[in-house]
């Protein structure tokens, strides 16, 4: 299995250099246009891709927007405090198992979308993401790469008077404005990434450098959390699994979001993301700060 699989226009298509094929055209109709529909035949995907050179392309890459590589999958999830560093900066114990919670899958947008925000107490999170290509469950962590379509890159953005509310917290509505799962630009499949258990990732704003780690510092890796989550749930073909982000994080050091900022994160043999961050209003709790939490967000940057 070998390809970069990413959606142009809301139709799937195959990357080949500086090309795109459209998936539906060169496979004659016999696969989606939607990604996650075309990703249930990943055999005939890996087929067309051994055979491009035979195939006429459908444009060029050069300025292109890519939309979000899954549509519409059916469950997005996340894990929590799954960098070593990023629980030390927290102050919290190394979790024993995976620290699971649920991003609503509206919030998922392209690798170059706004992000639109109403705090001003919005934060980043670069993270690894897997997305599953085969419907599995009781997978074992021996087995589980061969359960992933491809990776990519991901921001779990988080508002953080929403996440904190309520008690307990609120980590799937926090995490789940709309625009604040940007994922992309592309699928990779996982024997085109060297060293996947050891990808240099990387998070700037502007240009300040605010996140710099290496996927070897998770916790819990992936095929750790896919076996986990797969013991509870059945995994199916297009979920998304957010796997974590490292420390850096700006609720730790009063860095939050601002208007016009640009978030650029990159990963290691996956590319680049670059969104920009647009305040558009502000939600009923936009003000809400936790006792706990007052000396972070009050910290000047």
């Amino acid at each position: 299995m070998s390809f970069k699989l990413g959606s142009i226009n809301n139709r799937a298509v195959l990357l080949s250099e500086d090309k795109y094929y459209d998936l539906e055209t060169v496979s004659e109709n016999k696969l989606s246009y939607k990604t996650s529909e075309a990703l249930l035949n990943i055999d005939l995907i890996n087929h067309l891709n051994e055979n491009l050179n035979d195939l006429e392309a459908s444009g060029s890459l050069e300025g292109v927007v890519f939309d979000s590589p899954v549509s519409e999958p059916k469950n997005c999830y996340a894990v929590g405090l799954n960098y070593r560093n990023h629980a030390e900066e927290a102050g919290m114990q190394i979790p024993e198992v995976p620290m699971i919670f649920t991003k609503h899958t509206t919030c998922l947008v392209g690798a170059s979308a706004d992000i639109e925000m109403r705090s001003n107490y919005v934060d980043y999170e670069a993270e690894l993401v897997v997305v599953i290509g085969k419907k599995g469950k009781d997978i074992s962590q021996e087995d589980a790469w061969g359960y992933v379509a491809g990776v990519c890159i991901g921001q779990d953005i988080s508002d953080r008077p929403a996440q904190f509310a309520a008690t307990p917290a609120q980590f799937n509505l926090g995490k789940s404005f709309d625009t604040f799962g940007p994922i992309g630009p592309y699928l990779v499949s996982p024997d085109m990434v060297n060293a996947k258990d050891g990808l240099s990732i990387e998070c700037r704003v502007n240009d300040e450098v605010r996140q710099s780690d290496n996927t070897n510092d998770l916790i819990f890796d992936v095929p750790n959390i896919i076996a986990y989550l797969s013991e509870i749930l059945t995994l199916n073909v297009g979920d998304v699994i957010f796997t974590g982000t490292p420390g850096g994080v700006g609720v730790m050091e009063g860095k939050f979001l601002k208007d016009g900022d640009i978030l650029s994160t990159t990963i290691e043999g996956l590319g680049t993301m670059t969104n920009k961050c647009v305040r558009v209003k502000d939600h009923s709790k936009a003000d809400f700060i936790p006792e706990m939490f007052k000396p972070l967000f009050d910290k000047k940057d």
